[in-house]
């Protein structure tokens, strides 16, 4: 991640500064698709959330000029997808989700079993059938920092909340996905913290191995 801020840095300026059209398009191979990605989990629509994207990207591009002081700039483009995803939002629908609730005990998973790899294959639907329906902000944090490594601050950043509200509905997101995920967990065996601590690590391992595809 560090390194992918130093290369965006290193392409911003050659943009800004030399108006360097090449590292424009390279800037934006490296950052279309998780931008659009983004945009989707406001619009659920990819041709508009690529248009959207596209927009912001050429907006950039104009503006390049007086932009030239900005240090992250994947986190302004993440910003101003977010503010025209909402702005589409307003434009074309009147339904905003709010919703936050209460979280359940943590599990962990078997993966001892004969079955493993058909069951492997069932849980990685079963987890996108679960990510999705978590309520809007909780699905876009979880997603922001499982998938695509952002950071509590980074994310705090896009979405304009506190650092606390970003680590508060990750946790959240994790307890759900382990409720709703409860028929492949073993119910935790006692309530000794250290229990506790493996439970949430292996469940984060069962998210990573989800966004890498085994």
């Amino acid at each position: 991640m560090k390194d992918r801020k130093v290369d965006i840095l290193n392409l911003w300026k050659r943009i800004t500064i030399n108006d360097d059209d090449k590292a424009f398009e390279t800037l934006f191979y490296l950052l279309n698709t998780p931008l659009i990605k983004f945009c989707r989990m406001y619009i659920h629509q990819n041709e508009a959330a690529e248009e959207i994207v596209s927009d912001v990207f050429v907006k950039c591009w104009l503006n390049r000029k007086n932009l030239a002081d900005i240090q992250s700039l994947d986190t302004y483009l993440f910003v101003a997808v977010k503010n025209q995803s909402l702005n589409y939002i307003k434009k074309y629908s009147h339904i905003h989700l709010v919703q936050i609730e209460d979280t359940n005990e943590l599990k962990f998973v078997n993966t001892f079993n004969p079955q493993e790899e058909f069951e492997k294959k069932e849980l990685v639907f079963k987890m996108e059938q679960s990510i999705e329906a978590l309520p809007q902000q909780c699905r876009i944090i979880f997603r922001l920092i499982k998938e695509d490594g952002l950071k509590y601050k980074e994310v705090a950043e896009i979405l304009d909340i506190s650092p606390r509200t970003v680590q508060t509905q990750l946790f959240r997101a994790v307890k759900k996905l382990s409720v709703s995920l409860s028929e492949y967990l073993i119910p935790a065996r006692s309530s000794k913290s250290n229990e506790v601590l493996l439970n949430i690590v292996l469940l984060l391992s069962l998210v990573k191995l989800f966004f890498l595809g085994l």
